[in-house]
């Protein structure tokens, strides 16, 4: 009696969750290399090697551009990010993780379609500049400024923007979290590594969720500075947090850019050796 597996004919395509796997490992994998060389790049900024400077990300979109073959390279890491996008919104929609409907389910979800809208930016800027050749860092930082200056003007502006800075600071203390209370570890124990390599990989995780809490909670600080001052030059980024863990000394910049660099190597793991739940 035949099987039912070999009673499939091999030619019937494959299913939608197979499609959002696969979008979901190009995501953690584009992920992955914008995470890395954000974090390279403070390296040398930390270490002054071949005049290195700090970045945001989408100088790190410029730097890939500016690599041999870098359009290609650029447009696979926008198809890349777009695929993080949509994993993002399938684990809000479906609740992949099974946060549930309670309040604090509803904000996790939340939070992974305002995750979803931020690289969904960054993989248009992305796209845009590979497909029609632009600078891909044009404008970063005066666009998050105008748009701050924008909410400023709003009546109660600044303690709207005081309001989402708080909410940033708190996005970095949940990284903090998440990297000593273990929660992400169902991400890595599940997997196909080996026991001392699934140990090796949290450890990278660990300092890569925390460089991560470190930067959330600058560019928060950032924020309730822009509202308390109700100036919105103070609303820096990434790369002006960068500058910040330089103004106390080399080695806080030097330690957080590791970490990153360890969260890109992470990401990249996550890639090869995807856990999804619920697709």
């Amino acid at each position: 009696m035949a099987t039912l597996s070999s009673s499939i004919p091999a030619h019937l395509p494959t299913s939608p969750s197979d499609g959002i796997r696969t979008l979901a490992r190009f995501g953690f994998a584009a992920k992955g290399v914008v995470y890395g060389i954000l974090g390279a790049l403070a390296v040398m900024a930390a270490t002054n090697i071949d005049g290195g400077r700090t970045a945001d990300k989408q100088q790190v979109l410029q730097t890939i551009q500016d690599m041999p073959l870098g359009r290609w390279l650029l447009g696979l890491v926008a198809f890349g990010l777009a695929g993080y996008v949509v994993w993002r919104l399938v684990q809000a929609i479906r609740d992949t993780e099974g946060k549930g409907n309670g309040a604090k389910g509803i904000a996790t979800r939340i939070g992974y379609v305002a995750s979803a809208l931020g690289y969904a930016a960054l993989a248009f800027v992305a796209g845009k500049a590979a497909f029609e050749n632009t600078s891909a860092d044009a404008g970063s930082g005066g666009t998050r400024q105008s748009m701050v200056a924008k909410l400023l003007e709003q009546p109660y502006g600044q303690w709207l923007v005081g309001a989402i800075g708080l909410f940033v600071i708190g996005i970095g203390v949940y990284q903090l979290i998440r990297a000593y209370s273990g929660s992400f570890a169902k991400h890595v124990n599940d997997s196909q590594l080996p026991a001392a390599q699934q140990r090796l990989v949290y450890r990278v995780g660990q300092l890569g969720y925390t460089a991560r809490g470190i930067v959330w909670g600058i560019l928060g600080y950032f924020l309730v500075r822009a509202a308390l001052t109700a100036n919105a030059q103070a609303a820096e980024g990434t790369e002006g947090a960068f500058d910040f863990l330089a103004s106390l000394g080399q080695a806080p910049l030097l330690i957080v850019a590791l970490g990153l660099v360890a969260y890109g190597l992470y990401m990249l793991v996550r890639a090869k050796y995807p856990i999804l739940r619920g697709v």
